[in-house]
Parts: structure tokens; C-alpha cells; sequence
């Protein structure tokens, strides 16, 4: 389903799971660490494109947003997102973190009822990851984590607009659940780097290098002025 012909010299290594599971950390700590080895290294965020943040927060403020229309907003970030800050540095060389890919998508959009093939045809213009990575965790566990301090959830963070639940913890519960369905449906049909994210931190980022590692021999580096620049300011 991802883009045909597309082969760059760059990496692309991205992150997915359910809220709570851990992957942002993983993602900041590789980022760091290929940082410090040097290398060329580039980071996306999902649904961060400046394109359509109005649309998108004005949409979530009236409720507005329908599945359809949640869909296409997101892979419009996306597309603007893929063309501006991915295919670039691919191009170049450099290594290109993603927290959050198109499997987001796949998952969210599928569990709000949108049709499977119709998400995936949407998203066929995107680039296939060198390396697709899936934190798996227990839904009681990711539950734990994310309600923890947590004052209220948002309208549509909670899946409120499916009419799960008429309590908004009980809501992004059963969503949660459906969504962690997708992902571990996923794992087959997109060979996903499964990691287990009840493990130690410290643990889960070793299995991270570990897989990351091969990959990285032919990338490009960060220019030396750069890089000692970036030592001594951390030092």
C-alpha cells in the first residue's frame, strides 16, 4: 500500500501504540542517542502540520468533526507533513524519526468506523518505514498510565463522539480497546517491530538500538563544527 518506487538513501524509524504505552519516550531517547553518535537526524510529530491546526482545533472546539472528516484532516497533516518535513532529509541521507505513522490511522480512524481499505488507499503516497516499531502494553496498564494526575479528558480524546459510553473514562476505555485491537491486528499484516512495553525503559530502548543499528551505516552525518558544537553544549 505505501508509495511504489520510492528508495532513499535516508532512514525512516517510527513509533506506534496506543496512548500509553510508552512510545514517545522510546522515540526522544533514540532521537537523543543518534544525536550524540552524530548522526543526521530528523523528527516528525503526528498531527503537527501547521496547514490545518486551525481547522483542526476549531473543529474539535464545536464538535464538528465527523469520522470522515477526522480522517481526511489528519491525512492532510500528514501529506503536508510527508512532503515538507520527511521526503527531505530522506533524500539527503539523514535519519527521520516518526512519532506516530500512518498505522495511527489505521487504528483510530478503523475504530471510529471508517472503512479499512478506504484509510488505507488514502495513505498510499506515504514512504514504508525502514523500521515500523509497536509498544505493546496490557490496555489496564496504558489506562494507568495516562488517567494518572489527570484532571479530565477531551471531548474527542475520549471518543466521546462515538456514543460508547455517556462517562468519558468509561468511553476512552472501550475506544482505547478498539484501537489496541487494530494495532495488534497490525503486526502481521505490516511486519511491526513488537516491543514489550512493560519492560524497563532502559531495556525496551536496548532492544530499540539493537534493531535501529544495522541501518545505520550508510547515513549521513552531522558536520564535525556541528557535532562538537552540540558535545560542549552538553556537556
Amino acid at each position: 500500500m505505501f508509495r511504489t518506487g520510492a528508495s532513499f538513501p535516508g532512514k525512516l524509524f517510527i513509533v506506534e501504540g496506543i496512548d500509553g504505552s510508552g512510545k514517545s519516550t522510546q522515540i526522544d531517547l533514540l532521537h537523543k542517542w543518534l544525536l550524540s553518535q552524530g548522526y543526521s537526524t530528523f523528527f516528525s510529530e503526528w498531527n503537527s502540520s501547521p496547514l490545518v491546526k486551525r481547522t483542526t482545533r476549531r473543529g474539535k472546539n464545536k464538535r464538528l468533526l465527523t469520522p470522515l472528516t477526522f480522517s481526511l484532516i489528519h491525512a492532510t497533516d500528514f501529506a503536508d507533513r510527508t512532503e515538507r518535513n520527511i521526503l527531505p532529509p530522506l533524500k539527503a541521507g539523514a535519519a527521520v524519526l516518526a512519532d506516530r505513522y500512518v498505522y495511527t490511522a489505521f487504528g483510530r480512524d478503523v475504530a471510529r468506523g471508517v472503512d479499512p481499505q478506504w484509510v488505507r488507499d488514502v495513505y498510499s503516497f506515504a514512504v514504508e518505514p525502514t523500521v515500523a516499531f509497536y509498544f505493546r502494553v496490557p490496555l489496564q496498564v496504558a489506562l494507568d498510565r495516562i488517567l494518572r494526575g489527570r484532571r479530565e479528558l477531551k471531548w474527542y480524546e475520549a471518543g466521546m463522539d462515538l456514543g460508547l459510553a455517556e462517562d468519558y473514562y468509561e468511553s476512552f476505555k472501550l475506544f482505547q480497546a478498539r484501537i489496541l485491537e487494530q494495532y495488534d491486528a497490525m503486526v502481521d499484516e505490516f511486519d511491526l517491530q513488537v516491543i514489550d512495553g512493560t519492560l524497563p525503559i532502559a531495556e525496551q530502548q536496548r532492544q530499540v538500538r539493537s534493531i535501529v543499528e544495522p541501518h545505520l551505516r550508510s547515513l549521513l552525518h552531522r558536520p564535525d563544527d556541528v557535532f562538537s558544537y552540540t558535545q560542549k553544549a552538553g556537556d
